[in-house]
């Protein structure tokens, strides 16, 4: 449990500003936000990470400050934690469907204002709602709060005629559990389809944490191998991920510029979690170092492209250059038929040449034979 305070420490102190298109930093805001910890805190984290009973209803302060001479009015928002493609949890609001395996939306449990407007150098503390479910279970609730600055301004700026819209926002983790028993993690593979990242050809493993607990330093690694064609193969690994509570997330497997192709393929992936010196499994990487994990997963899925997905994806994906190689053919083609057509050209009129030097030659001689017969 102790590790796993300081995991979830570590992700929102690296995730507590965020900023929607590029990273934030404390003067970039005209206020700032500190959560009130109340006594049934779990920990010693600087976000909420509270311990409820079953049903317990229970009022939680954010004092939000804003030093500026002119009035701010503080968006504030809701999400429950999800995972990222990059195996990073995000505790603020975003386009990632809630999981099946996801009970207790935050949304559902927890009620807040919607805006709150910061008169010049004041200090107010705001008022959460929070429900616990009657239900009772082990692990967590995990979300986020969010505060942002509402402005009716165009904070887009252009470069080079692209047009970047920048928001920027607080985050506050709310962890609600009922108890400190450790959850032991799960993890599936649900899937396995092509898809893009960034415009750019990529095979897709759906991995999924269907328990309430977060599954920790997360290393993996993948091989993707064509069953119809065996010369195709595309290799993964990463290490130092994290899955959100009853989460999941597309693992992207690049095909490095290639084009996808349409067949039979087979997935194999290895997957450890949770870095424990005493951890039953062995790691080497590399360069020999060896690491201990406390769990392991390992999943074989085969699955297939079809032909149509694949075009449409080639055509999209930036790193693929057309083949224009029949171009150079055609070219060589012409060239020859050119140079066919020269030479016979200077055949023909070579011939030509000496079929006329030969003829005047008959006519020269046709010429002297009937002078000849007019002299006589």
């Amino acid at each position: 449990m102790k590790n796993l305070k300081k995991w979830v420490a570590l992700t929102v102190a690296l995730t507590g500003m965020v900023a929607f298109g590029k990273p934030a930093f404390a003067n970039q805001f005209n206020f700032s936000v500190k959560a009130i910890l109340p006594e049934n805190q779990a920990s010693k984290a600087s976000y909420f990470d509270i311990l409820m009973a079953p049903g317990q209803e229970q009022t939680l302060s954010v004092e939000l400050s804003n030093s500026t001479d002119k009035t701010v009015t503080v968006e504030q928002g809701l999400a429950s934690a999800t995972t990222n493609l990059n195996g990073v949890v995000e505790y603020s609001p975003n386009k990632i469907k809630p999981d099946a395996s996801l009970k207790y939306n935050m949304k559902d449990y927890v009620k807040l204002d919607q805006e709150i407007v910061l008169a010049p150098k004041t200090t107010k503390t705001v008022k959460i709602n929070a429900k616990m479910p009657n239900s009772a279970f082990k692990g967590y609730m995990a979300g986020g709060l969010t505060y942002k600055e509402k402005s009716s301004e165009d904070k887009t700026t252009d470069t080079k005629g692209i047009s970047i819209q920048n928001e920027y926002a607080y985050v506050v983790a709310l962890l609600m559990s009922q108890s400190q028993d450790k959850v032991k993690p799960d993890l599936k593979l649900t899937k396995v389809s092509p898809d893009q990242v960034n415009y750019r050809n990529v095979i897709n493993a759906n991995l999924q944490n269907p328990t309430m607990g977060y599954l920790n330093q997360m290393q993996l690694s993948a091989t993707v191998k064509g069953l119809d064609n065996p010369k195709i193969e595309y290799k993964s690994s990463k290490e130092m991920m994290q899955m959100a509570p009853n989460s999941n997330f597309d693992y992207p497997i690049s095909l490095n510029g290639e084009k996808l192709q349409a067949g039979k393929y087979q997935i194999k992936m290895l997957v450890h979690g949770q870095k424990d010196e005493n951890g039953k499994y062995l790691v080497k990487d590399d360069k020999g170092n060896e690491t201990r994990y406390r769990y392991e997963w390992t999943f074989t899925k085969d699955f297939e492209i079809a032909a149509d997905k694949a075009r449409e994806l080639n055509k999209k994906d930036v790193t693929i250059k057309e083949d224009n190689s029949w171009m150079k053919w055609l070219i060589l083609a012409l060239i020859l038929l050119l140079l066919i057509f020269i030479l016979f050209f200077i055949l023909w009129k070579r011939r030509k040449k000496e079929e006329d030097e030969k003829a005047a030659r008959i006519a020269e001689l046709e010429q002297k034979l009937n002078e000849k017969e007019n002299n006589n």
